[in-house]
């Protein structure tokens, strides 16, 4: 019996013993583990088993930035101007001394055109020139035809109807439109019903201005 408790006892004892060895382990390593606490934009590691008061483990949230280029914006522009040009051909040359139209459609507030123009055909299609405001009042925009722009007639000889395509480039502007930039597909048609060179008339002009208007 004294053999068989003494056998118990020293179980007990290395039971005890690699108990208290893992325990220490344990210990030790809770000790050395560490964990991340935010608070706003400062991060602290810490070794402890909670975050110091105003902490926590929650990282913030970071939020992407949506603003665009300070003070700029875009106007869409899909208008189509319905007026009147005032010109007179030649045998050389075809002059626009006004232009003027009320616009329809998404005009971003430019509801009226006027310009000038002119052209210096050399076959039924040819380059067309044209500088004009979009607006009036405090809120304007200036616009001119690009070098793509051109006018093609149906006939070699007045009486002709005459189609426009091209571009119209935005070259600055007042108001609201200060510092304005871009470029607007331009189609429209006039006719030239004069068989007279030399002869000034007005006629009926449609002008479609598709595009995107940026401001500064």
């Amino acid at each position: 019996m004294k053999s068989i408790h003494s056998k118990l006892a020293k179980s007990l004892i290395v039971v005890a013993a690699v108990g208290a060895l893992v325990a220490s382990s344990t210990v030790s390593f809770a000790a050395t583990k560490s964990i991340t606490c935010y608070k706003g934009t400062t991060v602290k590691k810490v070794t402890t088993a909670k975050c110091p008061t105003g902490f926590s483990t929650t990282a913030p949230k970071t939020v992407a930035s949506t603003a665009s280029k300070a003070g700029s914006s875009s106007v869409a522009i899909n208008a189509t101007y319905k007026g009147a040009m005032k010109l007179v051909w030649s045998d050389s040359d075809v002059k626009v001394s006004g232009v003027t139209g009320t616009g329809s459609g998404t005009t971003g507030g430019l509801a009226s055109l006027s310009g000038t123009g002119g052209s210096a055909p050399s076959s039924q299609c040819d380059a067309v020139n044209g500088n004009g405001t979009l607006g009036s009042g405090a809120d304007t925009v200036s616009v001119k035809f690009d070098t793509s722009t051109q006018g093609c007639a149906d006939s070699d000889a007045a009486p002709a109807n005459v189609k426009l395509t091209g571009n119209a480039l935005v070259t600055g502007g007042t108001g609201k439109y200060a510092g304005a930039s871009g470029t607007l597909k331009a189609t429209g048609s006039f006719a030239v019903k004069s068989t007279s060179a030399g002869f000034s008339e007005t006629q009926a002009l449609t002008l479609t201005l598709v595009g995107t208007i940026t401001t500064k």
